[in-house]
């Protein structure tokens, strides 16, 4: 039996999805820049996936741009911002647990000169506005906080610090990566008060690659792509059509059925972290007290310390029977570094190399769920024996 949870990593696309970008690559394939007949077929494409963003964000549609994927999103956001505002203040805001798209970037900014404040965050890996309203002055010019963490799954107060940021300044731009989040919320930027807000495909069932960043129709920016001027400018490079195409039919797909799919969700979510807490030493990461049916936090992610078994050991053991998880951020997988996250909520150090992360989508049974928790019982104790003879 296969078992893939693994989504925050990545998801498995919608078959609509591929069958939608095979046409446009085969059949539809023009540049939208062309003026023919095939490169106006192409620009409908575009045209589609704006208006379904703009309709699901409840924004304009000149303020979507479309991009590479969320790194590229939360680079332009930081970088454009800095650069245009920087005669304004050089004062940056970010959380400790961002992703490394954000954190790294923030280090770059540093080297030029920015300052750059990192907000802690408490045990369930939430900020304080508090920390946030005493961390602001008049220079700051940008604060960038992560919808949803894709570790842990803690979901920031964004309306409330949207709310925050421009009671106290109405010229800081609030930036928000929602890389976790689109999908598995609501998410209005004009609404929460936030002026940009990276998304990417591929979380979200749609194609790798590619990704959008809202912007502002009030926001300062500068592009960090040169070239041919493609989207007002802002971000040059051939549009990719099938890309882009596909994502906009992720996102309706996403949040065509959205109240039931959450539902499920957080359904698996309650019904594998049930079952998890039967294994002794097991610790699950995040859960807010008021919620520990996991509802206070995002419905497809569960961080798991398996005490005395190290999580590598623990994510191949699985991945012999089948079963796909991952030991942290799929962005860090591959470093053997602690996870930030992990660190910043004050985990047991022991801990630190034990923690797997569980992330459900739509297409996650409770069949799969009931053959990962059986491997998990018969797995780990023997693990654990086999880590104490060494």
């Amino acid at each position: 039996m296969e078992v893939y949870l693994d989504n925050s990593a990545t998801t498995r696309a919608f078959p609509e999805v591929a069958e939608l970008m095979t046409k446009i690559m085969c059949e539809d394939y023009g540049n939208p820049s062309s003026l023919h007949l095939k490169g106006i077929a192409a620009e409908q494409y575009l045209r589609y996936a704006m208006a379904t963003f703009s309709r699901l964000l409840k924004v304009n549609e000149k303020e979507i741009l479309f991009t590479s994927g969320g790194t590229e999103s939360d680079n332009l956001a930081l970088t454009g911002c800095a650069h245009a505002n920087g005669r304004r203040g050089r004062h940056l805001i970010t959380t400790r647990i961002e992703h490394p798209a954000i954190l790294n970037t923030m280090h770059h900014l540093e080297s030029e000169g920015y300052r750059v404040t990192y907000l802690p965050v408490n045990a369930w890996g939430l900020i304080s506005l508090e920390d946030l309203q005493r961390a602001m002055t008049a220079d700051t010019i940008l604060v960038s906080v992560m919808h949803t963490n894709n570790e842990i799954g803690a979901v920031q107060p964004i309306a409330q610090a949207g709310e925050l940021i421009k009671r106290m300044n109405q010229y800081t731009l609030f930036h928000v990566d929602a890389v976790q989040g689109f999908g598995k919320a609501r998410i209005y930027p004009k609404k929460m008060g936030i002026d940009l807000l990276s998304v990417s495909g591929h979380k979200i069932h749609g194609p790798k690659g590619v990704g959008l960043l809202y912007i502002g129709d009030k926001v300062k920016i500068q592009p960090i792509l040169h070239g041919g001027g493609q989207q007002r400018n802002l971000r040059s490079g051939t549009d990719n059509v099938p890309g882009i195409a596909g994502f906009a039919k992720a996102a309706e797909l996403v949040y065509e059925h959205y109240e039931d799919d959450i539902k499920r969700l957080y359904q698996c979510k309650r019904y594998f972290m049930d079952g998890v807490r039967k294994i002794q030493g097991v610790k699950i990461n995040g859960l807010l007290p008021d919620f520990p049916d996991g509802t206070g936090s995002a419905p497809h992610i569960v961080s798991v310390s398996v005490s005395g078994v190290r999580s590598e050991v623990l994510l191949h053991a699985l991945e012999e029977e089948g079963i796909y998880v991952s030991a942290g951020s799929a962005c860090a997988a591959r470093k053997p570094q602690p996870s930030e996250t992990l660190k910043a909520i004050g985990i047991d150090k022991t801990l630190l190399d034990s923690t797997i992360r569980f992330s459900f989508s739509v297409y996650t049974t409770i069949e799969e769920i009931d053959y990962t928790l059986r491997i998990m019982y018969d797995k780990i104790p023997i693990l654990r024996k086999y880590t104490r003879r060494r």
